[in-house]
């Protein structure tokens, strides 16, 4: 494997992996202006997610989990596998809906899965932690 290409998958890695895990810290915590496990227990409710703070929680957690571990090219394609599945739900309950290039379409989730899935197949890269 080449040196660039090596930087190439660890730069995906990174900035995927990271905003995955961002957006779990949202759920979890309130961070970078999420709404923190109460206010997303009380959307998952509103989706028919329930229990509501059941749901927040594993979805929180498999975000930041999944996230970091992708970062860290640690364990690829449970990575891979838990991004794929939380945003296939978040296709269903929430973007699908709304279309591709509309305001809140799946366009974002699309991009996620189709990299979390290009990584499971690449492995990923010459640069990991572990």
């Amino acid at each position: 494997m080449t040196v660039g290409l090596g930087l190439g998958l660890l730069l995906i890695r990174l900035v995927f992996g990271l905003t995955f895990a961002a957006h779990g810290a949202q759920k979890l915590f309130g961070w970078f202006g999420g709404h923190g496990l109460a206010g997303t227990a009380g959307f998952m409710e509103s989706l028919g997610l329930k229990p509501g703070r059941v749901q927040a929680l594993l979805a929180g957690l498999g975000e930041v989990v999944a996230g970091l571990l992708f970062a860290i090219g640690l364990w690829i394609p449970l990575a891979s596998l838990l991004m794929v599945v939380i945003m296939l739900v978040a296709i269903v309950k929430v973007h699908g809906p709304k279309g591709y290039l509309s305001p809140g379409g799946y366009e974002y989730n699309l991009a996620i899965i189709t990299v979390a899935v290009a990584l499971a197949l690449t492995g990923p890269g010459r640069y990991v932690l572990f």
